[in-house]
């Protein structure tokens, strides 16, 4: 109950940190006149100390990460980031995981008084985190791969009606949702400051990391080379991406036992840690206080881990 209580106030200041970054940056768009129309002047004095405050928050963050921005643990979480869409710098992670730690371990050390479980914890956290980025990554990459056979559509279409490349993409950035627009337009606008068409690409590519717009970006760099019908080719290959999306549901439809049961063999040690928690303390308790109990937990949380692993490796078919 305390690890659970612990790594929850780890992941929600967390969340939080990533809220007030976020509020941050977009609070100075904010139109004045929509503020202003407000009469009650103590709310306007509580916002303006709220902001203040969170200003100096995402400084104290920002300050914190500028000395690892260029290492590179920092710039591969750069990467990792925008593949998962979220507006914040590797190294800005790095410390809202750190603090993440901190907080967790000392309020486990706070309330066990053992350093080992605080220890557990603490190393806890940033796999939280982490998985967290990855099932990120992975729900953007799915959703930019579930819009790119309309969005090739919607290009070939455009260059039929005789807009070029640029053109067409931008009609992709201003009509299509989110993230092939986000993407979209990010290349538009690496274009319109000098960058070329093919490094704009390629930077959309590494962080898309998808193999179906990987595709697309080969076709469309071989077509700038050699010539051809740009449009039926890229109606080709949305034929093709389509019929890869198809048979990717039917692959999910028949590993989706094996998937459950990943996520029952996942959840269930802690289901029932936490009735025993509550049914019989002072036996429960013996896994934190006693060495043999904590040797034991250790290794039952690493061979749950290599459970885990080995059955995604099994449903996991490449397509």
């Amino acid at each position: 109950m305390i690890v659970l209580a612990s790594v929850t106030v780890a992941i929600l200041t967390f969340f939080l940190t990533l809220f007030l970054i976020i509020y941050n940056r977009n609070s100075r768009s904010k139109d004045i006149f929509h503020r202003l129309r407000r009469h009650n002047i103590e709310e306007i004095k509580k916002e303006i100390e709220t902001e203040d405050l969170l200003r100096k928050f995402y400084r104290f963050v920002k300050r914190t990460a500028k000395p690892i921005m260029n290492w590179n643990f920092a710039q591969f979480f750069d990467l990792k980031l925008k593949q998962a869409g979220l507006p914040i710098f590797g190294a800005e992670f790095i410390i809202i995981a750190l603090i993440g730690v901190i907080i967790a371990g000392i309020a486990v050390y706070m309330l066990t008084l053992n350093i080992f479980f605080a220890l557990i914890v603490g190393m806890f956290v940033p796999v939280v985190l982490w998985t967290f980025i990855l099932i990120m990554i992975q729900r953007r990459r799915n959703a930019f791969t579930e819009q790119l056979g309309d969005c090739l559509t919607t290009v070939a279409n455009a260059l039929r009606a005789g807009y070029s490349f640029q053109q067409a993409m931008s009609v992709v950035a201003k009509e299509m949702e989110a993230p092939v627009s986000e993407e979209f337009e990010h290349v538009t606008n690496d274009i319109s400051k000098g960058i070329s068409l093919e490094n704009s690409l390629e930077q959309m590519n590494n962080r898309v990391d998808s193999s179906d717009f990987e595709l697309v970006v080969t076709a469309v760099l071989i077509q700038r080379e050699v010539g051809g019908n740009l449009a039926q080719i890229l109606d080709s290959i949305s034929d093709t991406i389509n019929e890869r999306i198809r048979m990717k549901r039917e692959i999910l439809a028949l590993t989706a036992q094996g998937r459950f049961s990943a996520l029952v063999l996942l959840l269930l040690p802690f289901a029932v840690g936490v009735f025993m928690y509550f049914a019989n303390h002072d036996n429960f308790m013996l896994l934190f206080e006693d060495p043999t109990g904590q040797m034991a937990l250790v290794v039952s949380i690493v061979m749950e881990i290599i459970g885990f692993i080995i059955i995604q490796k099994i449903v996991d078919i490449d397509t």
